[in-house]
């Protein structure tokens, strides 16, 4: 006779969590965001939908979940890591256009299907202000760091660079560039980078001119 080998519960609600986020970024990047409600993300991860509620009790809690999830899977952290790693404002706002050149791809069809239905979908209103939230704040963050260290440009305060940073992180920026222009992600990045180096850094973009003009 064999022992059973018993899963712990924790871990079996683990792994169920985990099939209801992957079931529902499915439906959410094949359907958007009508796609995705708790029926159906019980049906695609074939469970029933009292395991769906057990584990996210509304559909905001499932969108919410589902943004956490894709920021963990594809690497947010370690992405972000090196711009709160920079030794300075200059270098971290480098790191930054090179964390949204990397990273954004990656979360695009998630963030646009909640983007899109925003408008008209009370639960995407509600994830997608979390992660305005979130986006404003390393903004502002960075805004402050360059104020701080004199490195802000004239005419720029920390509010209105704030709001130009966030700006910048549109999809629709990257959209228009990688997908309608043909730019690869590192083109972008790279001249994503420059855009801010010169609209942002005080001297630098006069600094580069005097330099190629020699």
């Amino acid at each position: 006779m064999t022992d059973r080998i018993t899963v712990p519960a924790n871990a079996r609600s683990r792994r169920t969590r985990s099939a209801l986020l992957s079931a529902a970024r499915s439906l959410l990047e094949q359907g958007g965001s009508d796609a995705l409600s708790m029926t159906a993300t019980a049906q695609s991860a074939g469970v029933s939908r009292r395991t769906v509620y057990l584990h996210f009790p509304t559909r905001t809690d499932l969108l919410v979940g589902l943004f956490d999830h894709v920021n963990e899977t594809e690497g947010l952290a370690a992405s972000l890591a090196p711009v709160w790693a920079a030794p300075d404002a200059v270098t971290a706002l480098e790191e930054w256009a090179r964390h949204l050149g990397r990273f954004h791809p990656r979360v695009r069809p998630v963030a646009r299907a909640i983007a899109r239905d925003r408008r008209n979908d009370p639960d995407a209103a509600a994830h997608w202000d979390v992660v305005t939230r979130d986006q404003r704040r390393a903004c502002s963050r960075l805004a402050r760091w360059l104020h701080d260290e004199h490195r802000l440009a004239r005419p720029w305060t920390v509010a209105s660079a704030t709001d130009m940073l966030w700006a910048l992180m549109s999809f629709d920026l990257l959209e228009e560039l990688v997908i309608d222009c043909g730019w690869s992600t590192r083109r972008y990045t790279e001249h994503l980078s420059a855009l801010m180096q010169a609209t942002f850094v005080t001297g630098r973009f006069q600094a580069q001119s005097t330099g190629s003009s020699s």
